[in-house]
């Protein structure tokens, strides 16, 4: 029998349509901070797993940075970030937007609203990454209570109608902090980003007007960063070591999801809490959301 005839045969007694239908579709992964560079220094590894197995991540700044600078603001500056976080999207392989809502001044108001339910709408997202609202920044803390204020209303067909509503509620996530008011992080969640952990961080060196000038204006260190690439990049990684290394306190975290999990299998790992808000979701579902846990 001819391959074509075979082929026929099979679409006619749907053997090749159930097929198609029983693989799985890619997982549709959407990130909110408050500027450029925040989704990327919590999410980055992770992000840039979820790419390399094929599932599609968007990071959205629900500002344009036009103020974290000390030398530069305004347009000009928000342009400089808008390309910049265009750049570390494209090392990450994700999709990068920067609304335009000025940096500084973020409020949770309904404008800011319907830009994010529209987002995860749009998205169709299964997971919504945020902030915790609790943060030494009023435009993280306003980022995270606008996309808390989001987690419910996505479904609902009469709030922003300009966009169909979600037939399922994503799940909710936070990224990781270190605020200890009114409660501390919850590790619910480790992924190990050791294999792409050079990614996040030049994803970060991407975004130049914060890793090399603003960050260590703020902190003192403008006379310490280096001058060529690479020592840049090994700079920045020492600096955001502590941010994603584990300790011996995060073994049974870690081992929840990677239950060989020996000391020598990881430097580094990124953490995420379940919201309490949208969906909630069972281990098993959690194992299919995050498909790289349980790996090395």
């Amino acid at each position: 029998m001819k391959k074509t005839t075979l082929f026929f045969l099979l679409l006619l007694t749907g053997v090749f349509t159930n097929a198609q239908d029983s693989l799985e579709k890619p997982l549709k992964i959407i990130a909110f901070g408050a500027h450029p560079d925040d989704c990327d220094a919590k999410f980055g590894g992770t992000a840039a797993l979820y790419a390399k197995m094929g599932h599609k991540v968007k990071f959205v700044s629900l500002t344009n940075g036009d103020a974290g600078h000390q030398s530069e603001g305004g347009g000009a500056l928000g342009k400089r970030r808008r390309a910049e976080a265009q750049k570390a999207g494209e090392i990450l392989g994700i999709t990068y937007d920067v609304l335009d809502n000025h940096d500084a001044e973020l409020i949770p108001t309904l404008k800011v609203r319907h830009e994010v339910i529209r987002k995860i709408r749009e998205w169709d997202a299964d997971i919504v990454l945020g902030l915790r609202p609790n943060d030494y920044h009023p435009d993280h803390r306003n980022a995270g209570i606008a996309v808390q204020d989001a987690a419910y209303l996505v479904i609902v067909p009469n709030v922003t109608p300009d966009t169909a509503p979600l037939e399922k509620n994503p799940v909710f996530i936070y990224m990781r902090d270190n605020f200890k008011k009114p409660y501390p992080f919850s590790k619910d969640i480790a992924v190990i980003i050791d294999s792409t952990v050079d990614q996040k961080i030049k994803s970060l060196a991407a975004h130049e007007s914060q890793m090399f000038e603003w960050l260590p204006w703020v902190s003192g260190n403008i006379n310490n960063v280096p001058k060529e690439d690479q020592e840049r990049l090994d700079w920045l990684k020492d600096h955001y070591a502590p941010e994603i290394k584990w300790s011996d306190s995060d073994v049974a975290a870690v081992k929840k999801w990677y239950p060989n999990f020996k000391s020598s299998d990881a430097k580094y790992i990124e953490f995420f809490e379940i919201c309490e808000y949208g969906k909630q979701p069972t281990e098993l579902e959690i194992k299919k959301l995050f498909p790289m846990l349980g790996g090395k």
